[in-house]
């Protein structure tokens, strides 16, 4: 870093992405990317709305908020539009958080929240995670602050139930509380209808995932009217343009293109379900997730090595070192029936290696 970087600064520790590796050809199962391409009436509007890249974009995103809105049963005042849902989480931190009201996370959860939380000096306090892994919604009810649930969370993929939900909303009159539903098409219940019934809540989503667009960096926040101006703001005070012409083209027809996503989401979960059932039969744990991925651990081999073996052979999954408590996890993206066939083959034979050492 040099030596102009404000002293505040040079303590933070960024987010770290998934591995993007370009020295040989991979089975990518590290990002959560969609393994199927985008709706083709998606890249086509792209395509033409490229032929207008000389003139700004709608600040206001007007056309594709009325189609998120329509989508979701809301109104357009209830939406906003942005560069990704990390750009609604970001501003939420910024509008929600300050020296009188901080953060509240669980403990293993997305590792944006506590980035976001130190770069903007915002205190925080961490709820750890049941023993099973599940969220400890006590522990959000008792704590003070604003609330971040990713649901399913990531990386366990354990979705919270919206009666769950409820309570710690009802808990927070006070507070916003914001879910973060990155992964609720892969077998979850989206918390948007509660909108109606709580001023306090926030939710985010995001078109990387079920909707094939990670590409485009399209994300969205649906709420009151008065938080969404609260938003706003924060948007208007930053870069009002952060939804691109392109992007904008593309969201609109993925939500058109209903079906499509609808399928491509139902065939992740079945080889999610399929996956899971060869990991258990291999003597994994895995935990019961409902997102676009799956955490399993090993008895037989650590979480770091089997990782690392899996990258010499060529296929990316991810692994956390912390929180030591889930060090010998991994979070493995669920792809094709091809890839992740590719997947149990290998980690059968690494498994059958480990047994003759043994």
């Amino acid at each position: 870093m040099s030596r102009f970087l404000d002293a505040s600064k040079k303590i933070l520790k960024p987010y770290q992405p998934g591995e993007q590796l370009n020295d040989k050809k991979y089975v990518k199962l590290n990002t959560n990317e969609s393994p199927f391409p985008a709706s083709p009436l998606a890249v086509e509007a792209a395509a033409l709305a490229a032929e207008n890249l000389r003139l700004y974009p709608d600040p206001e995103a007007k056309e594709l908020n009325r189609a998120l809105a329509e989508y979701y049963g809301v109104a357009p005042e209830n939406v906003i539009t942005v560069n990704g849902s990390d750009d609604v989480l970001d501003f939420a931190f910024l509008a929600f958080c300050g020296r009188e009201t901080g953060a509240v996370f669980a403990d293993v959860t997305y590792g944006f929240y506590p980035v976001f939380a130190s770069l903007y000096n915002i205190e925080y306090e961490e709820i750890p995670l049941l023993q099973d892994l599940t969220v400890d919604v006590q522990g959000f009810i008792d704590a003070k602050g604003t609330v971040f649930i990713a649901n399913p969370n990531a990386p366990t993929g354990i979705l919270l139930p919206l009666d769950k939900i409820r309570e710690i909303l009802r808990s927070k009159p006070d507070n916003i509380v914001v879910v973060d539903e990155a992964y609720i098409d892969f077998g979850g219940e989206s918390a948007v209808p509660l909108i109606r019934e709580f001023d306090n809540l926030l939710v985010t989503g995001t078109f990387s995932k079920s909707r094939s667009l990670a590409g485009a960096r399209l994300g969205f926040g649906i709420a009151s009217e008065e938080i969404i101006k609260d938003l706003n703001t924060i948007r208007y005070s930053t870069n009002p343009y952060n939804v691109n012409r392109m992007t904008a083209a593309a969201g609109i027809m993925s939500l058109k293109d209903k079906d499509y996503m609808l399928g491509n989401a139902a065939a992740i979960v079945e080889n999610r379900e399929y996956t899971a059932r060869r990991l258990r039969e291999l003597g994994f744990f895995v935990t019961d997730s409902k997102a676009n991925f799956i955490f399993a651990k090993s008895p037989d081999v650590g979480g770091e090595e089997l990782y690392l073996k899996l990258k010499d052979r060529g296929i990316l999954i991810r692994h956390f070192a912390r929180p030591e408590r889930i060090a010998e996890f991994n979070r493995i993206t669920v792809g094709t029936r091809e890839q992740m066939d590719a997947l149990i083959a290998n980690i059968e034979e690494i498994l059958e290696e480990a047994h003759e050492k043994s």
